[in-house]
Protein backbone atom coordinates (compact mmCIF):
# COMPACT_ATOMS: atom_id res chain seq x y z
CA UNK A 1 0.00 0.00 0.00
CA UNK A 2 1.52 3.18 -0.85
CA UNK A 3 1.66 6.29 1.30
CA UNK A 4 0.41 4.68 4.52
CA UNK A 5 0.08 7.50 6.96
CA UNK A 6 -0.56 7.44 10.82
CA UNK A 7 0.08 10.25 13.92
CA UNK A 8 3.05 9.11 15.76
CA UNK A 9 2.64 8.19 19.49
CA UNK A 10 4.10 11.76 20.48
CA UNK A 11 1.46 13.80 17.96
CA UNK A 12 -0.24 16.55 19.73
CA UNK A 13 -1.82 19.83 19.16
CA UNK A 14 1.78 21.26 20.23
CA UNK A 15 3.82 18.82 17.22
CA UNK A 16 2.70 17.45 14.25
CA UNK A 17 3.69 14.29 13.78
CA UNK A 18 3.36 11.53 10.86
CA UNK A 19 4.64 8.14 9.87
CA UNK A 20 5.30 7.39 5.99
CA UNK A 21 5.61 3.99 4.75
CA UNK A 22 5.99 2.94 1.23
CA UNK A 23 6.35 7.13 0.04
CA UNK A 24 5.08 7.69 -3.68
CA UNK A 25 4.46 10.96 -5.20
CA UNK A 26 3.96 12.53 -1.14
CA UNK A 27 3.31 16.22 -0.82
CA UNK A 28 4.61 18.02 2.21
CA UNK A 29 3.42 21.59 3.38
CA UNK A 30 5.95 21.96 6.00
CA UNK A 31 7.39 19.76 7.36
CA UNK A 32 10.94 18.25 8.64
CA UNK A 33 11.75 15.25 6.43
CA UNK A 34 13.50 12.01 8.61
CA UNK A 35 14.53 9.37 5.97
CA UNK A 36 14.33 6.14 8.23
CA UNK A 37 15.72 4.07 6.19
CA UNK A 38 18.70 2.47 4.93
CA UNK A 39 18.41 3.82 0.96
CA UNK A 40 17.81 7.01 -0.48
CA UNK A 41 14.73 9.04 -0.48
CA UNK A 42 14.06 10.90 -3.64
CA UNK A 43 12.61 14.35 -3.54
CA UNK A 44 11.29 16.58 -6.11
CA UNK A 45 9.54 17.21 -9.11
CA UNK A 46 11.86 18.47 -12.52
CA UNK A 47 14.47 18.47 -10.17
CA UNK A 48 15.02 15.77 -8.16
CA UNK A 49 17.29 15.12 -5.25
CA UNK A 50 18.57 12.83 -2.94
CA UNK A 51 18.44 12.44 1.02
CA UNK A 52 20.79 9.66 2.33
CA UNK A 53 19.77 7.03 4.45
CA UNK A 54 19.32 8.56 7.99
CA UNK A 55 19.10 11.98 7.02
CA UNK A 56 16.68 14.68 6.48
CA UNK A 57 15.73 17.75 5.32
CA UNK A 58 12.75 20.52 5.56
CA UNK A 59 10.41 20.66 2.80
CA UNK A 60 7.71 23.44 2.30
CA UNK A 61 5.73 22.57 -0.39
CA UNK A 62 7.40 20.04 -1.48
CA UNK A 63 7.34 16.42 -2.88
CA UNK A 64 8.95 12.91 -1.33
CA UNK A 65 9.01 11.30 -5.16
CA UNK A 66 10.04 7.76 -2.92
CA UNK A 67 11.23 6.43 -0.22
CA UNK A 68 10.53 3.53 1.99
CA UNK A 69 9.74 5.56 5.63
CA UNK A 70 10.16 8.89 6.69
CA UNK A 71 9.05 10.58 9.85
CA UNK A 72 7.51 13.81 9.33
CA UNK A 73 7.68 16.46 11.89
CA UNK A 74 7.03 20.03 12.81
CA UNK A 75 6.45 22.62 15.64
CA UNK A 76 3.24 23.73 15.06
CA UNK A 77 2.56 25.79 17.96
CA UNK A 78 5.68 27.20 20.15
CA UNK A 79 3.67 29.62 22.45
CA UNK A 80 3.63 27.13 25.86
CA UNK A 81 5.74 24.16 24.09
CA UNK A 82 7.42 23.96 27.44
CA UNK A 83 4.37 22.62 29.35
CA UNK A 84 5.44 18.96 27.99
CA UNK A 85 5.76 17.72 31.22
CA UNK A 86 2.05 18.03 31.71
CA UNK A 87 0.63 16.44 28.46
CA UNK A 88 2.58 13.41 29.39
CA UNK A 89 6.31 13.94 28.65
CA UNK A 90 8.52 12.28 31.39
CA UNK A 91 11.32 14.03 33.14
CA UNK A 92 14.32 12.12 32.58
CA UNK A 93 14.94 11.90 36.13
CA UNK A 94 12.05 9.41 36.74
CA UNK A 95 14.48 6.58 34.76
CA UNK A 96 17.65 7.37 35.75
CA UNK A 97 18.55 7.15 39.15
CA UNK A 98 22.44 9.63 38.88
CA UNK A 99 20.39 12.29 36.51
CA UNK A 100 21.33 15.61 37.79
CA UNK A 101 18.18 16.96 39.88
CA UNK A 102 18.66 20.57 38.33
CA UNK A 103 18.09 19.83 34.66
CA UNK A 104 14.98 19.95 32.88
CA UNK A 105 15.27 17.25 30.10
CA UNK A 106 11.93 15.75 28.91
CA UNK A 107 11.53 12.89 26.63
CA UNK A 108 8.15 11.97 24.64
CA UNK A 109 6.02 8.58 24.42
CA UNK A 110 8.33 6.49 22.48
CA UNK A 111 7.10 4.69 19.24
CA UNK A 112 7.98 1.76 17.86
CA UNK A 113 7.21 2.10 13.76
CA UNK A 114 8.74 -1.24 12.17
CA UNK A 115 11.41 -2.81 11.55
CA UNK A 116 14.98 -2.37 9.36
CA UNK A 117 17.43 -4.36 7.96
CA UNK A 118 21.13 -2.73 7.51
CA UNK A 119 24.46 -3.56 8.34
CA UNK A 120 25.58 -1.97 11.62
CA UNK A 121 28.87 -0.27 10.09
CA UNK A 122 27.54 0.62 6.84
CA UNK A 123 24.85 2.98 9.87
CA UNK A 124 28.08 4.13 11.20
CA UNK A 125 29.93 4.97 7.96
CA UNK A 126 32.80 2.51 8.60
CA UNK A 127 32.41 1.01 5.47
CA UNK A 128 30.25 1.42 2.35
CA UNK A 129 28.78 -2.22 1.37
CA UNK A 130 26.20 -4.13 3.58
CA UNK A 131 28.07 -7.37 4.14
CA UNK A 132 26.77 -8.51 7.55
CA UNK A 133 22.81 -7.06 7.67
CA UNK A 134 21.04 -7.51 10.38
CA UNK A 135 17.09 -7.01 11.38
CA UNK A 136 16.68 -4.10 13.98
CA UNK A 137 13.43 -2.39 15.87
CA UNK A 138 13.42 1.13 14.95
CA UNK A 139 12.16 3.18 17.63
CA UNK A 140 11.44 7.12 17.89
CA UNK A 141 10.78 9.61 20.53
CA UNK A 142 10.98 13.29 20.90
CA UNK A 143 13.23 15.49 23.58
CA UNK A 144 12.38 18.99 24.64
CA UNK A 145 14.78 21.44 26.89
CA UNK A 146 15.19 24.86 27.39
CA UNK A 147 17.87 27.34 26.08
CA UNK A 148 20.91 26.55 27.89
CA UNK A 149 20.57 23.35 29.06
CA UNK A 150 23.17 20.76 29.91
CA UNK A 151 21.42 17.46 28.66
CA UNK A 152 23.93 15.28 30.78
CA UNK A 153 27.36 14.10 29.65
CA UNK A 154 27.01 9.79 29.11
CA UNK A 155 28.52 7.01 26.66
CA UNK A 156 26.02 3.88 27.66
CA UNK A 157 23.82 3.28 24.62
CA UNK A 158 22.73 -0.69 24.10
CA UNK A 159 21.75 0.93 20.53
CA UNK A 160 22.22 2.32 17.25
CA UNK A 161 21.37 6.50 17.56
CA UNK A 162 21.31 9.54 15.99
CA UNK A 163 19.67 12.37 15.87
CA UNK A 164 17.66 15.35 14.36
CA UNK A 165 16.46 18.90 15.11
CA UNK A 166 13.30 19.64 14.79
CA UNK A 167 13.38 22.95 16.86
CA UNK A 168 15.72 25.90 17.87
CA UNK A 169 19.48 24.85 17.99
CA UNK A 170 21.40 22.76 19.62
CA UNK A 171 24.39 21.10 19.84
CA UNK A 172 25.64 17.09 19.55
CA UNK A 173 29.19 17.41 21.52
CA UNK A 174 32.11 14.72 21.88
CA UNK A 175 34.69 14.64 25.08
CA UNK A 176 37.50 12.80 25.90
CA UNK A 177 36.12 12.36 29.83
CA UNK A 178 32.66 13.16 31.60
CA UNK A 179 33.63 16.89 32.27
CA UNK A 180 32.39 19.71 30.04
CA UNK A 181 36.40 21.03 29.90
CA UNK A 182 37.32 18.25 27.73
CA UNK A 183 34.94 19.08 24.59
CA UNK A 184 36.92 17.84 21.83
CA UNK A 185 34.06 18.46 19.01
CA UNK A 186 31.12 20.28 18.28
CA UNK A 187 28.37 19.69 15.78
CA UNK A 188 25.73 22.18 15.26
CA UNK A 189 22.28 21.10 15.21
CA UNK A 190 19.71 23.68 13.13
CA UNK A 191 16.27 22.85 12.19
CA UNK A 192 16.27 19.85 9.84
CA UNK A 193 19.99 18.76 10.58
CA UNK A 194 20.53 15.12 11.12
CA UNK A 195 23.85 14.15 12.62
CA UNK A 196 25.99 11.36 11.35
CA UNK A 197 26.12 8.57 13.66
CA UNK A 198 28.46 8.91 16.83
CA UNK A 199 29.23 5.11 17.73
CA UNK A 200 31.63 2.74 16.43
CA UNK A 201 30.81 -1.74 16.29
CA UNK A 202 32.99 -3.36 18.80
CA UNK A 203 31.06 -6.57 18.01
CA UNK A 204 28.21 -8.46 17.38
CA UNK A 205 25.81 -6.66 18.72
CA UNK A 206 28.11 -4.15 20.48
CA UNK A 207 29.11 -0.08 19.83
CA UNK A 208 31.18 1.83 21.87
CA UNK A 209 30.17 5.62 22.20
CA UNK A 210 32.43 8.02 22.74
CA UNK A 211 31.54 10.60 25.89
CA UNK A 212 28.83 12.73 24.36
CA UNK A 213 25.72 14.85 25.06
CA UNK A 214 23.31 17.18 23.48
CA UNK A 215 23.58 20.71 24.49
CA UNK A 216 20.48 22.97 23.83
CA UNK A 217 21.15 26.70 22.92
CA UNK A 218 17.76 27.80 22.57
CA UNK A 219 14.73 25.75 23.43
CA UNK A 220 15.19 22.82 21.46
CA UNK A 221 13.06 19.68 20.20
CA UNK A 222 15.14 16.97 18.35
CA UNK A 223 13.91 13.52 17.52
CA UNK A 224 15.92 10.48 18.69
CA UNK A 225 15.87 7.69 16.16
CA UNK A 226 16.96 4.63 17.77
CA UNK A 227 18.37 0.90 15.88
CA UNK A 228 17.75 -2.08 18.85
CA UNK A 229 19.26 -5.12 17.85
Amino acid sequence: MENKIRDLAFADEFIYAKLVDNVVDHEVEDAIVVNLSPRPLVTGDEHPAIVPAWKSTWLRGGRIKSAERVALVKVQRATNLGGAMFRGWDWLGNRIRSFPRDTPLFISKQDEVGTVTTDPRVFTNERSEHEAPQAFTLKLNLWWAPGDTDCFIHHEHPFLETHTQIHGSGRMQKFRERDPSTLYEDVVMPVGYSHDPFCRVTGKNQWTYPWHRYYADTDSVWLAVELHP
